[in-house]
């Protein structure tokens, strides 16, 4: 396999899986979106040729994984952040499709622990994707104990086929960006929390001070606060306290202010 995969499948028609599923087909893969149910599928697969319509006959769309196309040559899992459902998924993905490399799209989850699902580890490993994954140049590859070193060097040259920067990460929980993206972030809520400045001044500060591209609250609401507070109760269980979750934050979860999604976070959005 060189230059871009022939196909690829992709699990999971959320925001992430729709995207990746865009990336491929804009770089002349064979796409194919599944979902649990047909109809979910289908609304997936729409969204993607609504934003991708010069490419929209390259993706097709599948309800059991079981069923993947045998030309599959790159599995990219894109469900919820939940390791019991991402293994349940990744060892359904790579009994179907046993040529394939096989990757998560996980931003936090160890890649060792997600292998144990996986029967030839070797072929395994994270490929970390960013939102919006269109306007994004990094993709992190992330190792495992047992990838091969032969998985890691398609996967560079995936990245490179796809146009993106590709950084090599060894598993670690939170790898390299999560890490220090969501410590950034959960600094930024206490001080929300704590009265030091408006949302929007804390964003300014990180914009226009360090140059970041969005400010670490606009990305919270971006991300979802609770995806953000699901990675940081993670992070806090494997790495210390310096990930706990801020009260705020948590607050704000359980009044189902989730940011975008929700159209109420940190910033209100008129359009989810």
């Amino acid at each position: 396999m060189t230059g871009h995969p022939r196909h690829v499948t992709v699990i999971g028609g959320g925001t992430m899986g729709c995207g990746i599923a865009g990336l491929m087909a804009e770089a002349g893969s064979a796409v194919t979106l599944v979902e649990v149910e047909q109809a979910a599928a289908d609304r997936a697969a729409e969204r993607v040729r609504r934003e991708w319509p010069e490419h929209a006959d390259a993706v097709g769309t599948a309800s059991d994984i079981r069923r993947i196309p045998a030309s599959t040559d790159l599995v990219v899992e894109a469900v919820a952040e939940q390791a019991e459902l991402k293994m349940d998924v990744l060892a359904a993905a790579a009994q179907a499709a046993p040529h394939a490399v096989v990757a998560t799209n996980t931003s936090s989850i160890a890649i060792s622990r997600l292998a144990r699902a996986v029967s030839d580890p070797g072929r395994f490993l994270g490929l970390h994707f960013f939102n919006p994954v269109a306007r994004s140049a990094l993709i992190e590859i992330v190792t495992g104990e047992q990838t091969a070193q032969e998985t890691v060097r398609l996967a560079k040259g995936w990245c490179e086929a796809w146009q993106r920067t590709a950084i090599v990460v060894r598993d670690s929980p939170g790898f390299a960006t999560s890490r220090l993206g969501v410590l950034l972030g959960l600094e930024a809520i206490r001080m929300v929390e704590e009265g030091v400045a408006e949302p929007h001044d804390i964003d300014a500060a990180m914009v226009l001070g360090y140059r970041h591209p969005v400010g670490p609250l606009r990305l919270t609401d971006l991300v979802g606060l609770d995806v953000r507070l699901a990675i940081a109760e993670y992070l806090s269980g494997e790495l210390g306290d310096r990930f706990s979750p801020p009260r705020l934050l948590r607050e704000m979860v359980g009044d189902g202010l989730l940011g975008r999604k929700t159209g109420q976070g940190f910033y209100t959005w008129t359009q989810r």
